[in-house]
């Protein structure tokens, strides 16, 4: 994200009651919103539905992006706490023009985030962000504001929950159910802390559900799917068949299998690109991954004869590239799944039951379908920075890298880059051993560090 972005990979994001997560920022962002889908609209009044997570400042933004959009003239659906790809499904079932989450994803509580959903349920294009962006900069909104009898309205949805839901189960396979399958929950005091459990008890599975209390500060805490240990535990204890682990927004999972291990995206598009492969529904016999996909499933994909195209990181480039191509099955291996013919956008819940259906056909247990991967081993550190200069000019850095490299040689790689919802750098190195790859994944961090840090 540059200096003067508002918009990084995922959205605006920042610590809540700062810039630019201010009341103000999201006051005028939902301004700028409304006028564009005003004039799109030929001047008639856009209907946009707002949604959020469980976090604290939920509430503060989502009242500044009401006043925004009723004071230009648009109507606001509510819709309360629901998953972020629930908002994708109540853009559409509502025919809105528009959708705002409240979210920070994965990211603790003090932090929060908006992003958008067009009319058609996907993420909002770069194009129209850098229009609304510069509609903002442009410092002239409040010219633009309606007469008062041009003032919107917000209205709130009773039954989005049920709606979500509905949707969710009839992404399952009509003629399956999960009758007798012992799932664990962990939805990490989020988003789908209510639609998770009904979705899944709906269709039969004995559920117990995980961090589905939420107060506002502890959504992600310790819990979800960035960790994993209460679930792991609470599946061995109970003997479960699987454990499915949610981030705050419900957007990503990351599975638990019966033995207690962990599984990554990467696993589950393993695995359901070999099921999608064999029923004869792999669309041009192609999934999507990104750059940061695991070496190991590069040769899993091999071996299956199945084509592994690598995106940029973020959902959204993962979206584009299926898209480009033609694939109906795309994930990143922090748990953000696309499967296309389902959902328009990374969904937890349609994910975990895409999964469970290929459970069910193999009649095998989890662990023996995620044994098709096995993957090289990896370290990922996060280095937080005060700044973000090219990485290409930091010649200690580049030493580090270049270093590694020339170890590693046709046995591994590196891939260093800024996020682009944090102020971190992410370095990520994979290799033959754990020892090698962990000593020189550390080596880059502290040039990183001490560079920038």
């Amino acid at each position: 994200m540059g200096e003067n972005k508002l918009f990084g990979t995922d959205g605006v994001r920042g610590v809540a009651n700062r810039e630019p997560m201010m009341v103000e920022t999201a006051v005028n962002l939902a301004r700028a919103v409304a006028y564009v889908l005003k004039e799109r609209k030929g001047g008639k009044r856009p209907r946009v539905v707002i949604g959020k997570d469980t976090r604290l400042s939920g509430y503060m933004l989502e009242n500044a992006l009401v006043a925004g959009l009723c004071s230009m003239g648009g109507d606001a659906l509510l819709v309360g706490t629901l998953p972020t790809p629930g908002i994708a499904v109540l853009v559409r079932d509502q025919k809105a023009d528009a959708g705002f989450v409240i979210s920070a994803s994965h990211n603790p509580f003090q932090d929060n985030g908006i992003k958008l959903f067009s009319a058609d349920g996907y993420k909002l294009p770069d194009e129209e962000e850098t229009a609304i962006e510069n509609l903002l900069a442009g410092g002239k909104l409040h010219k633009m504001l309606p007469k008062a009898g041009g003032i919107g309205k917000s209205f709130r949805v009773e039954d989005a929950l049920e709606r979500y839901t509905d949707f969710c189960v009839r992404t399952f396979p009509a003629d399956m159910d999960l009758k007798g399958l012992r799932l664990v929950l962990d939805c990490g005091n989020g988003a789908t802390y209510k639609a998770a459990p009904a979705v899944f008890k709906r269709l039969g599975a004995s559920v117990t559900t995980l961090h589905n209390t939420p107060n506002g500060l502890n959504i992600n805490a310790r819990c979800g799917s960035q960790h994993t240990e209460a679930l792991r535990e609470q599946v061995l204890a109970e003997r479960a068949d699987v454990g499915l682990a949610f981030d705050g927004d419900g957007d990503r999972l990351i599975v638990v299998d019966e033995t207690g291990v962990e599984l990554t995206g990467d696993h589950v598009l393993a695995i359901c690109a070999k099921d999608l492969k064999e029923r004869g529904k792999l669309r041009n016999n192609l999934a999507v991954g990104t750059v940061m996909s695991n070496f190991g499933l590069h040769t899993t994909m091999r071996k299956l004869g199945i084509e592994l195209a690598c995106s940029a990181v973020g959902d959204r480039y993962v979206l584009d590239l299926m898209k480009e191509r033609g694939s109906v099955i795309g994930a990143e291996a922090s748990g953000h799944m696309i499967f296309l013919e389902q959902h328009t956008t990374g969904d937890g819940i349609v994910s975990g039951l895409q999964l469970l259906a290929v459970l069910r056909r193999s009649g095998q247990e989890m662990s023996t379908l995620a044994s098709i991967l096995q993957l090289a081993p990896q370290r990922l550190v996060n280095v937080d920075v005060a700044q973000r200069p090219p990485l290409e000019t930091l010649p200690t850095v580049q030493a580090a890298i270049q270093a590694a490299e020339k170890e590693l040689g046709q046995e591994g790689r590196v891939f260093v880059r800024y996020s682009g919802t944090q102020a971190m750098c992410r370095v990520m190195v994979e290799g033959p051993t754990d020892e090698m790859t962990d000593r020189l994944c550390h080596s880059i961090a502290t040039a990183v560090k001490q560079a920038i840090g």
